[in-house]
């Protein structure tokens, strides 16, 4: 375990070595619970002011965390940030009318997808001048 993730060996699919690296389950636990805590604070604010701060939120955790063989991880942080969007809406009134469905289509609009932002070691470290 080292700077919030856990490093494990693994194998590429052609069969080679492979260091994978993985979100901590207690640091991915720790920010879900922040995030619920604040929006439980949020609950009344307007849709689209939530919707940019979560957008933020999920923004700078995949800015750390969206490296090589961790998709997996990411995915799973914006499901349960959606999820625990999702039940903080349908704490806003009795009728609970908040479906998945419309929670999919509002997630779409403001919740970034997943994707690895950090290249592999390899090309990182790959370095050539133009000379």
């Amino acid at each position: 375990m080292f700077l919030g993730f856990i490093h494990i060996c693994g194998k590429s699919r052609r069969g080679n070595f492979l260091l994978e690296r993985k979100t901590r389950r207690d640091r991915l636990r720790t920010k879900l619970q922040d995030i619920k805590a604040e929006l439980r604070r949020r609950m009344h604010q307007p849709i689209p002011i939530q919707g940019k701060w979560l957008r933020q939120v999920i923004t700078g955790h995949f800015a750390y965390y969206a490296v090589p063989a961790n998709g997996r991880a990411l995915s799973a942080f914006r499901y349960h940030v959606t999820d625990l969007w999702r039940r903080t809406l349908r704490r806003r009134s009795q009728r609970g009318g908040f479906t998945w469905d419309r929670m999919t289509k509002l997630a779409d609009d403001w919740l970034p997808q997943p994707r690895i932002l950090h290249p592999w070691p390899q090309q990182r470290f790959a370095v050539t001048h133009p000379r």
